[in-house]
């Protein structure tokens, strides 16, 4: 309870910050150097509060970051979920024995491999259904750099779906498996969505950005996350809009996080 106090208050206090800036760079642009001037200032227990608020959309604001030092900064700031405990549980590795630029030598390549990694986290924090908490993406626009993620509650480890000309049966074996369906063959719901990310390609391509994924999606869970809104993000994403769609929650991120200019 006195943890979620904290982020309370870091999150009105916040609210009250300058909006940002309607024009600048490209969205890509802005993801991808951003870190890169502030990564030292985004170590703050502050900021890392404020982080873990916006879930994993807050992703590539941290990508600059010592591995250390954001790990003390979630620890000081009560986060529920620390990137120690990420380390321990989905790479059996001790993080005083990794680097600051977090690399293991363990890179995943697929969402199956993501989600595995995923679930042995949250296995370690004690959740009893994590089998059932998969990590999804939406790879239309993957060419032009850009990923649409969505963290998902899956009821069924099996599914039917109607892939638009045909029904599918899928399993975790499936490639097609790792992306979210609203619902199945039969039109029921099936996915619920915890939290999901628009964000540049560039930024889950190390371990390190990998293992901040982990992290800011595990604690999503433990606080019950819910995005309902995330089914009218997809459609517009799938139409072509993620370059607006990233632009606009880069936007509202900055303001939240206090970073606007």
């Amino acid at each position: 309870m006195q943890r979620l106090l904290v982020i309370i208050s870091v999150s009105a206090l916040l609210a009250g910050c300058a909006p940002p800036r309607a024009d600048g760079p490209s969205p890509e642009h802005g993801f991808n150097t951003f870190g890169e001037g502030v990564g030292q200032l985004l170590v703050s227990p502050l900021m890392i509060v404020a982080g873990l608020l916006e879930g994993i959309a807050s992703l590539p604001y941290f990508i600059a970051a010592d591995l250390h030092q954001m790990n003390r900064a979630m620890v000081d700031g009560g986060a529920r979920v620390n990137l120690d405990r990420t380390y321990e549980y989905a790479y059996d590795a001790q993080i005083e024995n990794v680097s600051g630029t977090g690399d293991t030598g363990k890179v995943f390549r697929h969402l199956s491999e993501a989600t595995e990694h995923f679930q042995r986290v949250l296995r370690g924090y004690g959740v009893e259904d994590y089998k059932h908490y998969l990590l999804t993406g939406v790879r239309t626009a993957d060419r032009e750099g850009f990923t649409l993620y969505a963290l998902v509650y899956r009821p069924d480890e099996t599914i039917r779906v109607y892939d638009g000309r045909t029904v599918r049966h899928l399993r975790p074996a499936d490639s097609d498996y790792y992306r979210p369906y609203a619902r199945d063959a039969n039109g029921r719901l099936l996915d619920v969505v915890i939290d999901w990310a628009g964000v540049p390609r560039t930024s889950i391509r190390t371990q390190k950005g990998q293992a901040i994924l982990m992290t800011l999606a595990a604690n999503s869970v433990l606080i019950n996350r819910r995005s309902d809104e995330y089914w009218a993000i997809e459609r517009r994403w799938v139409a072509g809009e993620y370059e607006a769609i990233v632009a606009e929650r880069k936007r509202s991120l900055d303001k939240r996080m206090g970073l606007s200019t």
